[in-house]
């Protein structure tokens, strides 16, 4: 849910940057980021996936089962209860939205607007989007 409502953020965002900036063939720019965007979201949830299962299974032993109805068993829960668990669960939630935002944000930046990599280019427009989006819920009368 987070990555799509971040996906579908950045696509305008990137949009919005190449109709200001003139680009001709911006809905081919805005595609190309949608499937970079979707693409890292894949192998990043897999790999993420593909972690916790290894963490889960390395403390469970080789009889590992997953299990969702034995909540009273704690050596099914793979060490995800404490701080170190919410900060991994967190982290493998968050990090392939924020991951595929800066892929959209590289290709934007480099190739989309043709501007340097510096921090101030690479989230110029951000404000711009929340205020026309904001904009876009106001009655017109």
């Amino acid at each position: 849910m987070i990555g799509g409502i971040v996906g579908v953020l950045a696509l305008i965002w990137v949009y919005q940057s190449a109709t200001k900036a003139n680009v001709n063939n911006f809905i081919i720019w805005v595609i190309i980021c949608g499937v970079a965007y979707m693409a890292s979201q894949f192998l990043l949830i897999w790999g993420a996936n593909y972690m916790v299962e290894a963490m889960r299974a390395s403390e469970g032993g080789e009889g590992y089962e997953r299990d969702v109805l034995s909540v009273g068993d704690r050596k099914n829960l793979g060490g995800f209860q404490g701080g170190k668990g919410t900060f991994l669960s967190i982290f493998f939630e968050l990090f392939p939205p924020i991951a595929g935002f800066l892929i959209v944000a590289f290709i934007r930046t480099k190739f989309v607007l043709k501007e340097s990599l510096t921090k101030g280019n690479l989230f110029s427009g951000l404000g711009d989007m929340f205020r026309s989006i904001k904009e876009s819920f106001k009655n017109p009368q």
